[in-house]
Formats: C-alpha cells, sequence, structure tokens
C-alpha cells in the first residue's frame, strides 16, 4: 500500500472480529478491539484519538466496520472508507454467511476488498473529498426541506382548525335578543 495513511481494517458482527486486514505491526489492532469491546450497539459513526491515530467505527445493524488511520488524514477519508465497506459487505453478505460466520472466516474472501478499499480511498482523496462534501449538501437540503415539510404541515393543521371552527360557528343557531312589542 505504500503510505501508512489507512492501517488496519475490520468487519465484526457484534464484538466478533470476521474479517481484518493490515499490512503493518503495531498494537492498534489490541486497541481496535478493546473499542469494538466498548461500543454501543446503537447505529452511529465513533471516532476514538490515541498516539496520533484514529480509531473510527461505523456501527449499522448488528456490524461494525473499522478502519485505523493516521490522524493527520482527517476524518472524511477514513468516514468515506467505512460506507464504501458497508456498501460492499451488505451486498455480499446482506442475510447470509454473515449471520453465522466465526470469527476470521470471511478473512480469505472478504479481506482483499477490505485491502482494495483502502488502497482506492488512499489513492483518491480528493474525489472522496468531494463525494463527502456532496453528501454533507445533500444533508442539509433534506434538513432544510424537512423543516420546510413541517411548517407547511403546521399551516396546513392551523388552517383546518381555523376551517372547522367557521363552519361549526357558523352552523349554530343564532340567537336573537329581539323583544317583542308591548
Amino acid at each position: 500500500m505504500g503510505q501508512q495513511l489507512l492501517i488496519y481494517s475490520f468487519v465484526a458482527r457484534g464484538t466478533v472480529i470476521l474479517a481484518e486486514y493490515t499490512e503493518f505491526t503495531g498494537n492498534f489492532t489490541s486497541i481496535a478491539a478493546q473499542c469494538l469491546q466498548k461500543l454501543p450497539a446503537t447505529n452511529n459513526k465513533f471516532t476514538y484519538n490515541c498516539d496520533g491515530h484514529t480509531f473510527n467505527y461505523l456501527v449499522d445493524n448488528g456490524f461494525t466496520y473499522c478502519v485505523v488511520a493516521v490522524e493527520s488524514v482527517g476524518r472524511q477519508v477514513p468516514i468515506a472508507f467505512l460506507e464504501r465497506v458497508k456498501e460492499e459487505f451488505t451486498k455480499k453478505y446482506s442475510g447470509g454467511k454473515a449471520a453465522t460466520a466465526v470469527a476470521n472466516s470471511l478473512n480469505k474472501e472478504f479481506g482483499s476488498k477490505l485491502k482494495e478499499q483502502m488502497q482506492y480511498c488512499v489513492d483518491h482523496p480528493e474525489e472522496i473529498s468531494k463525494l463527502a462534501k456532496v453528501k454533507a449538501q445533500v444533508s442539509e437540503v433534506k434538513g432544510v426541506m424537512m423543516e420546510n415539510i413541517e411548517k407547511v404541515l403546521d399551516r396546513v393543521r392551523k388552517l383546518n382548525f381555523w376551517w372547522t371552527k367557521q363552519r361549526t360557528s357558523a352552523l349554530k343557531p343564532k340567537t336573537s335578543d329581539s323583544r317583542e312589542p308591548r
């Protein structure tokens, strides 16, 4: 791989590592495994910093995707890597082998995919950055649209309430205060 930017990655089910890849030696594998034991099971992204490295995790539907990166890489490339690995892993194993696989049993099949994705992300950081920016913009636009939809729905509710109130008051018989002449 040459550059030591993304140095270790794995895919786990719960706390069982199914496939992993690295070309380097160091204590980062044991640190990553220790962090895995402590991760919440909720779908989310987590990053821990230790000894000049970031330990990046993506937890999704019972599977955890991890990449250890040099801190100077930032967050965009590791997170993009995790998204790419999740997509590829899900396509290949959804509802199948991964649900019952034992520790490291997918190394032979998926370890090379981890290597390919690591290499791609290291070789194309500008593309990864552009993609991350576009995704962030899409997410921002989605947020604004959802906010606007909520405002429209709120206005519709208010109009319905007003309309119902008007119709109800129009249907009520009016009491007159007219007195009969004597």
